[in-house]
């Protein structure tokens, strides 16, 4: 036995006597219950579900399913941080703002032939998923890109949506690192993207429970000076949320990529946690506009600004 063997010999001994097992390191995987949502999970644990059905059958379910949007679970993967009207948060009497879902986008004062169209509030019109452009998974990141259409009262697209999400490996007391980039395509004609800060752009809401907590756990607001008033001034790089949910605290950054449309406004300063960056923008006939952010989930009080602003820089050499 040479010297190779026996220190393997050895290692496999101490093994079995200590009763150690070596698991496979864990990776994201895609778990998908056919024409309803899609399920993250990272070794086991569920990290996000994309809702992307669409069902007409009846009033409720056509209420329920009228666009796609991303939930974010806890970091045991048990219970939803977000809000949204789907089997496994159910809503009665009391939801604040039911139309606010999870992680979501759209304008209520879409312009396009004339005609306003309002695709946040889903008035007779809706975005509709259409297929799965990729689903990716490994140990690192894991991505979705849904191909979304937006479409007027007669079901047919003014605007083609490729939404894509990444979520990477979380670490710390991180629970979710989002990267959303979104490619709106005006298929049919000139689009302006119209509306206000409360009722359109790129999105955040927090599970109703912070719409009903005691003052203390409300949702509360940070930005990367001192000083800055949401509604007046433009084009923050990041906006930042902390609230209580569960029994726990939970803080979120929203990040504004610089090559997105300029004088954008942050909608962040109502206490129920809806919290999101809005501007107004014309996409011609034929035209792509491309729109970066990313969400950034932990566990735990706000953290330091200066933080945040690492988190920013981090974000900025990856996109």
């Amino acid at each position: 036995m040479n010297s190779t063997t026996k220190f393997i010999a050895v290692v496999l001994a101490v093994t079995i006597m200590c009763g150690c097992v070596f698991a496979k390191e864990a990776e994201f995987s895609w778990k998908d219950k056919k024409g309803q949502y899609i399920d993250l999970l990272f070794g086991g644990r569920k990290v996000t579900r994309y809702m992307y059905a669409h069902d007409t059958s009846t009033e409720q379910r056509k209420f329920e399913t009228y666009k796609p949007f991303l939930h974010a679970f806890d970091a045991a993967g048990k219970k939803l941080l977000t809000n949204g009207p789907d089997g496994e948060n159910p809503y009665g009497d009391g939801i604040k703002y039911p139309h606010h879902r999870g992680i979501f986008i759209g304008w209520n004062k879409l312009t396009f032939e004339g005609k306003q169209y309002d695709l946040w509030h889903m008035k007779e019109v809706h975005q509709v998923h259409q297929k799965f452009l990729e689903l990716t998974a490994g140990p690192d990141l894991a991505k979705l890109t849904s191909l979304v259409h937006w479409n007027d009262k007669e079901g047919k697209a003014i605007i083609e949506e490729k939404r894509q999400m990444t979520v990477y490996r979380r670490s710390g007391s991180s629970i979710l690192l989002l990267d959303f980039v979104t490619e709106l395509k005006a298929v049919r004609g000139n689009v302006y993207l119209n509306g206000d800060p409360e009722h359109a752009g790129f999105q955040y809401r927090p599970h109703n429970d912070v719409a009903k907590a005691p003052k203390d756990d409300r949702a509360k607001y940070l930005f990367h000076k001192e000083e800055i008033d949401p509604k007046k001034d433009k084009d923050l790089p990041w906006a930042a949320m902390s609230y209580g949910l569960n029994g726990k605290q939970y803080s979120v950054q929203h990040m504004n990529h610089p090559n997105n449309p300029k004088d954008t406004v942050y909608s962040a300063y109502r206490d129920y946690g809806r919290f999101g960056a809005f501007f107004k923008q014309n996409i011609d006939a034929g035209q792509t506009l491309t729109l970066r952010y990313c969400i950034w989930v932990t566990e735990g009080p706000m953290p330091e600004r200066s933080q945040l602003e690492k988190n920013y820089s981090a974000y900025l050499k990856r996109r």
